[in-house]
């Protein structure tokens, strides 16, 4: 990469980064504490609180991303943190489980995700660009780990309400980021109508990708979603299941800290095996971890919880397993989108990839509260298993896993 690449694809995932930083800080500490809220008693209220977010979000990006190319990148993802700050103020005074609800649906009206995408690509050759989105996974899946240590660490210092301010200030933050930090465009790419790369929403209408990778494609879209959907369902369950263990709420960080930190050694060796071309056996290795983690949850949780160090120490464990798959898959998959799809078509792929991964969150969002209420933290893990296993048979029936390089253009 070039210095001006290199600038480009660490400000522009950065920005990435501070967003979902504001999705993720909320997510250990929002079932408990919207438990307080009116209309907190209501498990499927609270799981439609948090998932709405992605609702909003998938049915925005591709009309954000279209705007970018009508008006320019930079003003439609400054317009988009706008909405995402005032959505951030809106739940920050909120006194309902509702007015949480209205306040995540603007978070997520501020969908830039697409314009992002497209600006690193105005800002990137074609033999880097895969690079530069694999930096955009990684600060996703990092990130989403910094959230999980700090989110407790923060909510019983300022609450709920005031997770939410930060989250405001940090969306703030992320227009200076763009404004001072993102260089000017190569004369080629310039930032406007006329000469930037088309968005995500654009290049749906031009050629699909290369004949034999497009199963693999829609099993990597298909494979966000599910990610996604566990993730955001799988805390609708954890911090009861911490809590009901002996640990109170505001020390939560401190199992999640370790567990993360040792999720690292799993991390290495996924994209080891994805290094010497084992593409799907990087793939499976990492939806397995999930699978065995969120069944092996769902008979702890069908067991009943004790308190105690024992206990504790066996949620650490399954954790880390869970972190060992979701942070390799968050850091492969939109790596391998990029690199399978034809170059015309590659911002199609991508906008396809971040919708389904915005439904996702807020298909597990609101499903986690509806399996709390049916069948407790069992129905969700259990649940989260089957997901996986379909995930696992999806991958297992695609033969061809090879970027077509040499068939692009």
């Amino acid at each position: 990469m070039t210095a001006n690449e290199r600038r480009a694809s660490g400000a522009l995932a950065s920005i990435y980064a501070l967003r979902m930083l504001g999705l993720f800080l909320v997510l250990p500490v929002f079932t408990l504490a919207a438990a307080d809220y009116r209309g907190g008693d209501d498990a499927r209220l609270i799981g439609l609180a948090m998932g709405i977010y992605g609702l909003t979000q998938a049915a925005l990006q591709w009309p954000m991303g279209l705007a970018s190319d009508r008006f320019g990148r930079k003003r439609v993802i400054v317009f988009g943190m706008l909405v995402f700050a005032t959505g951030s103020v809106m739940a920050a005074l909120a006194d309902s489980v509702w007015g949480l609800v209205i306040g995540r649906a603007f978070q997520g009206a501020g969908a830039v995700s697409a314009a992002v995408t497209a600006l690193l690509a105005d800002h990137t050759r074609e033999q880097v660009r895969t690079k530069a989105m694999a930096l955009v996974g990684i600060s996703i899946g990092a990130t989403f780990s910094l959230a999980l240590v700090l989110g407790p660490w923060l909510g019983a210092r300022i609450g709920l309400a005031g997770l939410f301010w930060l989250i405001a200030v940090l969306a703030l933050l992320g227009i200076a980021v763009l404004t001072w930090l993102v260089p000017q465009a190569p004369a080629t790419h310039e930032d406007g109508p006329d000469h930037a790369v088309p968005s995500a929403a654009s290049q749906a209408l031009q050629r699909p990708p290369v004949a034999g990778t497009a199963g693999a494609l829609w099993r990597l879209q298909a494979g966000v979603f599910i990610l996604h959907a566990m993730q955001m369902a799988m805390w609708s369950a954890v911090p009861l299941l911490l809590v009901e263990a002996g640990l109170a709420a505001t020390a939560h960080w401190q199992l999640y800290l370790p567990t993360i930190a040792a999720s690292v050694v799993c991390f290495g060796a996924v994209f080891s095996l994805e290094r010497r071309g084992r593409v799907q056996w990087a793939l499976l290795l990492g939806v397995a971890l999930l699978v065995v983690s969120q069944l092996a949850l769902a008979a702890v949780s069908h067991a009943g919880i004790s308190a105690g160090l024992s206990t504790l120490v066996m949620l650490g464990v399954l954790l880390f397993l869970f972190f060992c798959g979701f942070n390799a898959l968050e850091a492969l998959q939109p790596s391998l989108v990029s690199r399978l799809a034809r170059t015309q078509s590659r911002g199609s792929a991508m906008g396809a990839y971040s919708t389904l991964q915005s439904l996702g969150l807020f298909t597990g969002g609101f499903a986690g509260g509806l399996l709390m209420t049916q069948w407790g933290a069992a129905g969700v893990f259990a649940v989260n298993g089957l997901l996986g296993a379909v995930w696992l048979g999806l991958l297992l029936s695609q033969r061809r896993w090879a970027t077509p390089s040499a068939q692009q253009g």
